[in-house]
Order: structure tokens, then C-alpha cells, then sequence
């Protein structure tokens, strides 16, 4: 299935129905539907009974295999997954092996004698040594097979690999259309989550993290710094990256420079007060050096490093922010 805002791009796309390029690479926002779109088009594209419009018939040999995740003529690779019951706070990666895995049965004949379709989602997440494997496919594509890319942030897929597959920007929905999809889902607090996530109806659904975020803001609003010890050490025991707070603060830092600036704030509109207080007390400068100080940690936000000590500092970094209006 597709969502109703990827309709109009599918109608679009099955136009060119037969001018099939070896390569897509389907681009859009996280959590707005491109993992179904994606997987709408690799079912039709092994259907052997396609229906007007280029839709999978869903009841030939070849739909009911897909649909049961046995269909020997596609292959999915994505990031491995730590083993169930554990944690991980590194960046998952799709991993050399498993594009090697592929490449003996991509030059032997189709099993059920149609095409192959290779499925990588995300796209982002091919380490160097995978993403150069696909590199060298890709240029020299074996016959009737499709790969179909799928990619959140186009700007971090190789061009080399960009160059090679025909770009497909899928939209994401409107907040209204968005909004009615989430409430259809009976997703509680659904305008103010939506306005966290983008406006992205997907999101995954995580009501712990919601709490411990929502303690977050309450302390960002507040910062204390018995409160801040407290809540690093929180955060710690949940195992969660330390990506995940500098999303959360990011969003707040942003909304923050909005409400400065007498502007809606955009991330957490339920706590547009405290933001407008917090923008009287704090001064643009010295926002701009904390949230440069914050970005300088991205890059790190996947390591096995200290995350209850990261988590402290910068918290207390902050709360030295909120009480220095000065521009020094």
C-alpha cells in the first residue's frame, strides 16, 4: 500500500511505467510513508499479474511470496539490529557482507524467471567499504535487476551513488493531513507530537521517551542543578543514544531563537509560555554559541562514550546559558 499523499507521485511514476531506470533513489522525509512507497513499488514490479495502473494483483505466486517475506527474487538489506532484550547506542550501519551476500545471486538467473529487486533502506546507513560495493554494481548493473534506494537525507548518499540512480522526491503531508491520519491512528496528544516530529504522522510511538522528554523541557524551562544531576543520570539508565538529547534539546534551542524573535515556535507549542519567558532572560549571542557548542557534539552522538558525564555537562552548560544575558 501507499499513503494518500504518495498517490499522485505513484500516478506520476506508473506514466513511465516502461522506462524502468536500474536505479531509484526515493527521497523524503523520515516517518511520512517512503518504506511503503518503496515496497508498493518493488511488490509491482515482481507482480505477475499487474493490475491497471501498475498495482500488484496481491493474489499471483509472486504477490503471495513477497507478501510473506519469501520471495527469492528480492533482497533487503538494512542496518543489522542489536539481538532482542539489548541496547545499542552506536549508529546502525549496513555492513559490507551484507552487499557481498547479494552479488553471487544478482548474476545468476531469476529464480522465477522476471525481474530482481534490491531493496536498501536507508540508504544513509551503507558504511564505506558497503557503500563502494554498491557503487561497483550499480555502474555495471546485471540484467533486469532494480534497486530501489530509499534515503531520508539526500545530502548524506554519495554522489557517486546519486549520480547513478534516478531521483524520486516524495512529499511529505500537510499538518491538517497529517493531523487527521494521527487522530484516524487514536494517537493521544497527536497535534503536539506531530509538531515534535516534523509534522511526520509515521513517527514511531515511544510514550516512555515522550515522558522523559517532556521532564526534559520541564527542566529546560526551569534548569536547576540538583535537578540536572538528577536527570543525567535518568537519561543514562535508559540507554538511549546521546543523539536522541541533542535532538530534543536542538528542537527546544530552535523554538527558543523563534520566540526571541516573536515568532511561533515550531517543536513544542504546548510550552510556548515558558519559551516566551526564557526569551526576555536569555540573549540571541549567547544562544547562538551554546547551540554551536551542542552541534559540535552531532558527530558523537552515536559513540560509546559517557553519556551520563555528556548528558551533566551539558545541561550545566546550559543553565549557565539562561543566567548570562550578557553577549560575552
Amino acid at each position: 500500500m501507499i499513503y494518500p499523499w504518495h498517490s499522485n507521485t505513484w500516478q506520476q511514476l506508473t506514466m513511465h511505467w516502461h522506462h524502468q531506470p536500474n536505479a531509484w533513489l526515493l527521497l523524503g522525509k523520515s516517518n511520512t510513508g517512503k518504506s511503503a512507497f518503496a515496497l508498493h513499488l518493488a511488490q509491482s514490479l515482481l507482480c505477475e499479474s499487474p493490475q491497471p495502473h501498475h498495482e500488484p494483483c496481491g493474489t499471483c505466486p509472486s504477490c503471495h511470496l513477497f507478501n510473506q517475506g519469501t520471495h527469492p527474487d528480492f533482497y533487503s538489506l538494512t542496518p543489522e539490529q542489536p539481538e532482542e532484550g539489548t541496547t545499542s547506542r552506536k549508529l546502525l550501519n549496513i555492513k559490507i557482507d551484507a552487499v557481498r551476500a547479494i552479488l553471487e545471486p544478482l548474476m545468476q538467473s531469476s529464480v522465477r524467471g522476471g525481474r530482481r529487486v534490491v531493496l536498501i533502506n536507508p540508504a544513509e546507513s551503507l558504511n564505506t567499504q558497503a557503500a563502494n560495493a554498491l557503487l561497483k554494481i550499480l555502474e555495471e548493473p546485471p540484467e533486469a535487476v532494480i534497486f530501489l534506494l530509499v534515503a531520508h537525507n539526500r545530502d548524506r548518499v554519495l554522489p557517486t551513488i546519486k549520480s547513478r540512480c534516478r531521483q524520486l522526491l516524495l512529499p511529505a503531508p500537510d499538518f491538517q493531513a497529517a493531523l487527521i491520519f494521527a487522530k484516524k491512528q487514536q494517537i493521544e496528544n497527536a497535534e503536539n507530537l506531530l509538531a515534535f516530529h516534523s509534522q511526520a504522522p509515521l513517527f514511531p510511538h515511544t510514550p516512555e521517551q515522550d515522558e522523559l522528554r517532556e521532564k526534559l523541557i520541564d527542566l529546560l524551562a526551569q534548569p536547576r542543578l540538583l535537578a540536572i544531576l538528577d536527570y543525567a543520570a535518568e537519561f543514562d539508565k535508559t540507554k538511549l543514544p546521546l543523539a536522541t538529547l541533542l535532538d530534543w534539546m536542538n528542537k527546544w534551542l530552535i523554538d527558543l531563537a523563534l520566540a526571541q524573535q516573536n515568532m511561533n515556535v515550531m517543536y513544542y507549542p504546548h510550552h510556548k509560555d515558558s519559551l516566551k519567558n526564557l526569551a526576555t532572560q536569555t540573549n540571541p549571542a549567547t544562544l547562538f554559541h551554546f547551540q554551536a557548542a551542542l552541534n559540535a557534539l552531532a558527530p558523537y552522538g552515536h559513540h560509546s562514550l559517557n553519556v551520563k558525564m555528556q548528558t551533566e555537562s551539558l545541561l550545566c552548560e546550559y543553565l549557565t546559558f539562561t543566567q548570562n544575558k550578557s553577549s560575552n
